[in-house]
C-alpha cells in the first residue's frame, strides 16, 4: 500500500535513492546537501538500503569513487553543492567522457566570494559544458521521482551519460512537503538492475578511460554529443512510462503553464516556477494573457519545445538566478540562441534575480510581467536587455 510522508527535499532525494537500490554511495557533506547523505547513511546502517556507503575525504574523492565503482558496472550515487561541485570539476569531465552513468544530486548554492550558503544557480550553470545531463526540479515530489528517472536515463545504453539533479538550496532542500512514496516493487519493475557490457570484466576485457590522439578525439566527443541529443527522446519516453506506472508526469524537457494563448511568457528554472504560476493566475483574473514555461532540462536543451510554445508570444522574460559577468544570464543566452535558430523575432528580456538566496517575491514577478507588457506594446525586438530585479541601488544600468 502506498503511503505519504511529510518530508524535506533532501529527505525526498534520499528516499528516491533508497528505492533505486544503488550499489555504491560516496559522500562528503556540504551545506545544504548534508541531510540527504546523512539520511542515506542511516538507511545503510539500519539495513533498509543494501549499499556500500563510502564517507570520503572530499568532494573530488566522492566523484572519483563513483567513477571507479561505475567502471565495474555498479549503480552509483553521490551529492554535492556549490564549492563542492567546483572541487569536483576535474572529475565531472572524467565521468562524462568515460560515459559513466552516475546520478548526482546538487543542492544549488551561490559561489564565493562573498561567502554565502544560500541558493542560486551559479554553481550548476557554470558546469553546463562538462558533458552532464542537467535537470532542475520544482518540489520534493519531483525530487524523489526524478532520482528514479535519472537512473533510468543515465543507464540507457543509447545515453550512458551522468545526470546532475539540481534542487534549490534551502528553498527546496529544507522545505517540508507531503510526498507520495512509491512502492518498492513498482520501482523495481520500472528500474531494473543496472546491466552494461561496457565495464571492467576479466572474462570480456575492455579498455576504459584511455588516452586518444588528435586523429580520433573528435569522434569520441561527437559520440558524447550525439548521446545527449538522443537523450531528448529517451527523457520523453521515460516521463510517459513513469506516468503510466506512478500517475505523475512532468512534461519531459519542459512544463508549460497557460501558454496556449499567452501574449507574455516568463521562463524559469526550479522552485521559482511555483511563484510565477501563482502570479500568472492572479493576472489572468485581471484580464492579462500570461503564461509560465519551466525549463526542466538545461542539457539537453529543449530548443524545439521553447520555439513551439512561445511562437505566439509578444514578449518573453527569462529569470536567471545566475549571471555571466559582463554579459547576461546563462539561461537567457540559451533561450535566445534557440529562438534565433527557430527564426523567431519575439522581444526578450533578461531578469537577474535571487542571487545569493535573495527572495523572488510575487511583487517582483508582477513587476516582471509589467515590464514585458511595456515591451510588447512598443514591439521592441532589441535583444540582450539585462535587468537586475530588486537591486538596492538608484539605477540599473
Amino acid at each position: 500500500m502506498k503511503r505519504n510522508a511529510f518530508i524535506s527535499g533532501n529527505d525526498a532525494v534520499a528516499e528516491g535513492v533508497r528505492l533505486s537500490r544503488p550499489h555504491v554511495i560516496a559522500a562528503y557533506p556540504i551545506t545544504p546537501q548534508t541531510v540527504a547523505v546523512e539520511r542515506l547513511s542511516e538507511m545503510v546502517e539500519d539495513g533498509s538500503l543494501q549499499s556500500e556507503f563510502l564517507h570520503v575525504e572530499s568532494e573530488h574523492s566522492a566523484l572519483s569513487a563513483c567513477i571507479g565503482a561505475s567502471a565495474v558496472g555498479a549503480r552509483t550515487f553521490t551529492a554535492t553543492s556549490s564549492q563542492g561541485l567546483l572541487y569536483m570539476a576535474e572529475c565531472l569531465h572524467y565521468a562524462s567522457g568515460g560515459r559513466f552513468p552516475i546520478v548526482m544530486m546538487n543542492a544549488n548554492r551561490s559561489l564565493a566570494l562573498p561567502w554565502s550558503i544560500y541558493g542560486d544557480h551559479r554553481d550548476s550553470l557554470s558546469q553546463l559544458d562538462s558533458g552532464w545531463i542537467q535537470v532542475y526540479v520544482e518540489d520534493a515530489q519531483e525530487s524523489l521521482d526524478m532520482v528514479i528517472q535519472s537512473f533510468a536515463l543515465a543507464e540507457n545504453l543509447d545515453v550512458l551519460t551522468p545526470v546532475m539533479l539540481n534542487l534549490d538550496g534551502f528553498t527546496l532542500t529544507h522545505t517540508y512537503e507531503l510526498v507520495e512514496l512509491p512502492l518498492q516493487e513498482e520501482v523495481d519493475a520500472f528500474l531494473p538492475p543496472f546491466e552494461t557490457p561496457y565495464k571492467m570484466d576479466l572474462d570480456n576485457p575492455k579498455n576504459l578511460a584511455f588516452s586518444s590522439q588528435p586523429s580520433d578525439n573528435t569522434e569520441f566527443k561527437y559520440q558524447q554529443h550525439h548521446a545527449i541529443l538522443h537523450a531528448k527522446q529517451v527523457i520523453r519516453n521515460i516521463d510517459s512510462r513513469f506516468a503510466q506506472t506512478f500517475g505523475r508526469s512532468y512534461g519531459g524537457l519542459v512544463d508549460a503553464y497557460r501558454c496556449e494563448d499567452a501574449e507574455l511568457i516568463v521562463i524559469s528554472l526550479g522552485s521559482t516556477t511555483g511563484t510565477c504560476r501563482v502570479v500568472a493566475d492572479e493576472l489572468r483574473k485581471e484580464g492579462w494573457r500570461v503564461g509560465v514555461l519551466k525549463i526542466r532540462f538545461m542539457r539537453p536543451f529543449p530548443e524545439e519545445e521553447i520555439v513551439k510554445i512561445t511562437r505566439h508570444a509578444r514578449a518573453i522574460g527569462v529569470i536567471d538566478r545566475d549571471i555571466s559577468f559582463g554579459f547576461e544570464g546563462t539561461v537567457f543566452t540559451n533561450v535566445n540562441s534557440a529562438l534565433s535558430r527557430g527564426n523567431t523575432h519575439i522581444p526578450t528580456h533578461n531578469f537577474i534575480a535571487g542571487l545569493g538566496g535573495r527572495d523572488i517575491s510575487k511583487e517582483s514577478i508582477r513587476e516582471l510581467f509589467s515590464t514585458l507588457k511595456k515591451i510588447s506594446k512598443t514591439n521592441d525586438t532589441e535583444q540582450n536587455i539585462v535587468e537586475f530585479l530588486n537591486l538596492n541601488v538608484a539605477t540599473n544600468d
